[in-house]
């Protein structure tokens, strides 16, 4: 999946003091241990997780915990903020401090939070629904500030809270409780909007891609300004194998376009396919076939200025293109 970050001509603020705080945890009230031995379990609560059984968020969750650790950050030097939502109950889960603000205004709370105490690690947590409907000029404003926060949008396609209905991120003609005849509006995608406004930092991945989505999350903790980490995550209760046909263990090596930075696009079971591009387009293309090498290719950059690469990559989609 897609990664990309850079600052462009953009500049970053400089947090010029420190909050040192005495408070152990946030949640159980303890005295944390010093951040070099932090574990996974030090960052889960005590709270009762209440989604569905076998709910994509449970996947996420277990990865951000297992990356906190090796963020070397103390407990209390962290904040989750969430609007409202299946995937809004995520401040409850961590051992740290947490926020469940209201509907679509997680990033106007983070920033506030952010701008009160700079040297706080803030993590805005939000859904599809929440950040694109209600919430879709917080969202976009958050981003251009370019603030260094943190922010996970889990997208399911469904509004999964309210029980099935369409999202702005559905499938065209998608049929849900609220659309019956299928939806007649065209799909919001979230990283070309994360782009468009400016973010200097956007990946993607899948809920059970473990090792993959760890990564992403980690690389984002670490960039300095805004990131933004779009999970496709699947509903099994109301959307259930939304993205099967590409994120299966099965076909997922043939289907999905892994990037890393100054690498060429291969991607294939094989790894003998990739992307170069035919004039102003991407295509596919198969390395060996009518003199097709790795120089032809497509390389990552993470740190181009110009947009127009990211932007092609987050518009690609199944079943022309592997999904990056």
């Amino acid at each position: 999946m897609s990664t990309t970050e850079g600052n462009g001509n953009r500049t970053f603020s400089d947090a010029s003091f420190s909050a040192d705080s005495e408070v152990g945890s946030a949640v159980s009230g303890k005295v944390a241990p010093p951040p070099g031995q932090l574990k996974k379990a030090d960052f889960v609560s005590d709270q009762e997780v209440r989604w569905c059984p076998g709910c994509g968020d449970y996947a996420i969750l277990n990865n951000v915990q297992k990356v906190m650790p090796e963020l070397g950050i103390p407990r209390e030097k962290i904040v989750f903020v969430s609007g409202i939502g299946c995937s809004s109950r995520f401040p409850y889960y961590m051992n740290t401090y947490g926020f469940h603000s209201i509907h679509g205004r997680a990033p106007a709370v983070a920033t506030g939070i952010k701008c009160a105490n700079p040297a706080l690690s803030v993590w805005v947590i939000t859904g599809d629904g929440d950040a694109l409907s209600i919430g879709g000029n917080h969202f976009m404003h958050a981003i251009r500030r370019n603030l260094d926060i943190n922010y996970i949008l889990f997208n399911n396609r469904i509004y999964g809270l309210t029980k099935g209905q369409y999202s702005p991120t559905s499938e065209f003609g998608k049929k849900t409780k609220s659309t019956p005849v299928g939806t007649i509006d065209y799909p919001v995608n979230p990283l070309s909007l994360a782009i468009a406004s400016e973010s200097t930092f956007v990946a993607r991945s899948i809920d059970i891609d473990v090792k993959h989505l760890g990564s992403v999350v980690e690389a984002a903790a670490k960039h300095k300004g805004i990131s933004f980490v779009e999970v496709y995550q699947n509903c099994n209760i109301f959307n259930d194998g939304a993205f099967d046909q590409f994120a299966e263990r099965s076909v997922r090596s043939d289907r999905v376009l892994y990037l890393e930075h100054g690498k060429p696009m291969i991607f294939g079971k094989d790894r003998n396919r990739g992307i170069r591009m035919n004039g102003a387009h991407p295509e596919v293309v198969t390395i060996g076939e009518n003199g097709i090498t790795e120089s032809d290719l497509l390389v990552h950059d993470i740190y181009l200025k110009d947009p127009s690469v990211a932007f092609m990559l987050a518009r690609m989609e199944q079943p022309d293109f592997p999904q990056p």
